[in-house]
């Protein structure tokens, strides 16, 4: 038995996805459709107060953009939380490692198939693209652990998510829920991505600058407690990603009119870390430093 709880927006979009999961879901089930549209609440306060009203063990939290396309998901779902009771989070879409530097879950600096682990079609809102199946397994396996996963739709214990709430004090928007969440259960609960659930998603999420609002201050709370990883990092591998990382948030700071001391003080902030020395976070200190007097020319200015 499964609760789904849905933040919803779109009227249309809740009745299509409610239908979708009823004739695919397979087992007793309840739907916790939280209507977020006369007096809009941030994605945290509504999924911890789904979290509340669910009366069944497993909850799901999803999108309502979504179209499952496999038959029976729940008993898959519920069998894998079954089967490890170390498990706290199964999702479709996830990173194996999460960064020093403010990014979201898929690092693409970290060269390696391992930053991705994910199996969702993936549709398309703002670009022009045509649909693609994003199925990335480096591991050839059935469930892949990860450090986080993507909120488009992910299940968890209803135990967790009543232990771990989503932080609606920091996060009242609809970004970085995911990310918060889970970095709060990955020190005690495996967290895993499975490729035996299949599903459409109409969205590609929009990173703007309002997303990186987000992230910073998800980074202030938690740079302490990063990077994580379930790689195995060699030599050097940790300090050169996150050298990489920390000079492309830097330049895309600067793109988005961000002033020198809110970067100083992401820079600040990450130098809180415990899992990595801090010489990293003063290269992103001397990168700044030379893009400000003009020592180093800006990336985008290198092509003209």
């Amino acid at each position: 038995m499964i609760s789904i709880v849905i933040c919803s927006a779109d009227q249309a979009e809740l009745s299509k996805v409610s239908e979708n999961i009823r004739q695919t879901v397979g087992i007793p089930h309840e739907i916790i459709a939280i209507d977020n549209r006369a007096t809009p609440r941030g994605i945290c306060e509504v999924y911890n107060e789904g979290a509340k009203m669910a009366r069944f063990d497993l909850v799901c939290f999803m999108h309502e953009d979504i179209e499952i396309r496999t038959e029976n998901w729940g008993a898959v779902v519920s069998q894998i939380f079954e089967r490890d009771p170390a498990i706290g989070i199964v999702g479709v879409a996830g990173g194996g490692y999460k960064s020093l530097a403010p990014e979201g879950w898929y690092q693409l600096e970290f060269h390696s198939e391992e930053r991705s682990y994910q199996n969702v079609l993936q549709g398309y809102k703002f670009n022009e693209k045509e649909e693609i199946h994003a199925y990335h397994n480096p591991r050839n396996e059935r469930l892949s652990r990860v450090v986080c996963v993507d909120g488009l739709w992910f299940c968890t214990r209803r135990d967790i998510a009543l232990r771990f709430p989503f932080d609606s004090k920091l996060l009242t928007g609809f970004h970085c829920y995911d990310l918060d969440f889970c970095l709060s259960v990955f020190p005690h609960y495996k967290i895993m991505v499975t490729y035996d659930v299949l599903m459409k998603h109409a969205s590609e999420g929009n990173f703007n600058k309002q997303w990186l609002d987000q992230i910073l201050k998800l980074h202030k709370k938690w740079s302490y407690a990063l990077p994580q990883t379930t790689s195995v990092m060699r030599g050097n591998e940790m300090y050169d990603i996150e050298k990489r990382s920390f000079k492309k948030v830097v330049e895309q700071m600067i793109r988005w009119k961000y002033s020198y001391w809110q970067i100083q003080t992401m820079l600040w902030h990450s130098s809180k870390t415990k899992q990595m020395s801090t010489r990293v976070v003063f290269k992103g200190f001397v990168h700044l430093l030379k893009l400000k007097l003009h020592i180093l020319p800006f990336p985008d200015e290198q092509r003209t």
